[in-house]
């Protein structure tokens, strides 16, 4: 074991030794797995029919990651899936800011916030806005590293297969939404000729909009196009193009018109749920908007493969994260609000005696309130070196001196 290895190790001890584990509704059907800072292998398949038995294995073991199953079996320890017998699985959205856009460009308190901020909306907006679950069906955890998960445990999704969680990915982030579903044609008799003894219509076509008492998203839909009509009549012509960049190319003339056809019309267009009133110019450009950047904005950000996964492990509340040293936190939806993972998730059995550590790059973190400029051998708190060192950002320096627990 390397020297940061060793180091992690015993400010991890010192912890287990002073914490108990979270453990998870009917954790004696749960399928326990560890990684260690000794050992190459994932040890698994292990089952826990008491807490303490969890808490003496910690400190004993010391592991560098926890993990428990979302899925309930007839015997979790059984030494393969097949003779596990499935019973059942937790609902699991998993967030990480490796899914963000422009993330490699962030600095660790920037991405935790912006995917805090896709949290917030996943759990208003979807998990329970419209899929109809209560606060008490949901739990949020921090998961230590990058990103949240939202567990549903409700007795509604128990038993949902992998195609039918897929379902409902599809759903939060908009897969195959038709905006033709959301905004469908209808076609109105504009005038009528008789013609070789028949009678010809000249139909006109135009978008229907979604009425003040739809839901999911339809309701979204309706709200996103108010938001962007009001943009369109109320901001310059160029800074329509900069927040909505499907109509960057389009000529301000154009642009120009369909503000001015929208402002003599747009009430009709929410009284009468129709957008009969406006030009096909500005039917089509808002389609185009909507189609192309708002549905994109509105649509919540899912890992689908955690959704979709019947047998997965995820993270133990309670436990620490071997690669940041952060407690994994599980959080109400109140408290995530102004949750900050480097103040509320850094265990206080890690100390404010200084270590020496060795930057791999210069730095500058902000922990526990406390912003440092980090270059070469340095001196920083052990609750900074352990998260520097987990995080691969500096190794511990000759000669430091590492707590005993």
């Amino acid at each position: 074991m390397d020297q940061n290895s060793r180091f992690l190790l015993k400010a991890f001890r010192r912890y287990y030794k002073s914490n108990a584990p979270v453990m998870p509704e009917r954790f004696g059907r749960r399928e326990f797995g560890f990684m260690f800072f000794d050992r190459t292998f994932v040890q698994r398949h292990m089952g826990f029919a008491r807490t303490d038995d969890v808490r003496r294995f910690l400190i004993a073991q010391v592991p560098s990651h926890c993990y428990y199953s979302t899925a309930y079996y007839r015997d979790p320890a059984a030494p393969t899936m097949e003779e596990k017998t499935w019973l059942g699985a937790d609902l699991i959205f998993d967030l990480d800011a490796d899914h963000l856009k422009g993330a490699e460009k962030m600095t660790y308190s920037e991405m935790l916030a912006q995917i805090k901020v896709e949290m917030m909306n996943l759990v208003d907006s979807f998990i329970c806005g419209d899929l109809g679950f209560s606060d008490d069906d949901v739990r949020i955890v921090f998961s230590g590293g990058r990103g949240y998960h939202a567990h549903v445990s409700s007795p509604k999704v128990l038993t949902l297969g992998s195609p039918e969680r897929r379902e409902i990915v599809d759903y939060v982030t908009s897969k195959g939404l038709s905006l033709d579903w959301a905004f469908p044609m209808k076609g109105t008799v504009m005038s009528s000729v008789m013609l070789g003894g028949r009678e010809r219509s000249n139909v006109t076509l135009d978008r229907l909009v979604p009425g003040s008492d739809s839901g999911g998203w339809r309701l979204r839909m309706r709200n996103g196009l108010a938001t962007v009509i009001d943009d369109i009549v109320s901001i310059d012509v160029k800074d329509v193009k900069g927040r909505y960049p499907s109509v960057g190319k389009t000529a301000d003339k154009t642009l120009t018109g369909v503000r001015n056809d929208l402002a003599s019309s747009k009430n009709s267009v929410f009284d009468r749920d129709t957008m009969a009133a406006l030009t096909k110019k500005s039917q089509e450009i808002l389609l185009k908007i909507m189609s192309e950047d708002v549905v994109p904005s509105l649509a919540g950000e899912v890992d689908e493969p955690v959704t979709a996964d019947v047998k997965r492990l995820i993270r133990l509340p309670g436990s620490v994260h071997g690669k940041s040293g952060l407690r994994v936190t599980p959080l109400t939806r109140d408290e995530l609000t102004d949750f900050d993972p480097l103040m509320n998730a850094v265990p206080k059995e890690y100390s404010r005696d200084s270590v020496k550590i060795t930057m791999k790059r210069d730095s500058e973190i902000t922990i526990l309130g406390e912003r440092m400029v980090l270059k070469g051998e340095t001196e920083v708190p052990e609750y900074a070196a352990v998260f520097l060192v987990g995080r691969k950002m500096a190794d511990i320096g000759h000669g430091a001196q590492i707590m005993d627990p």
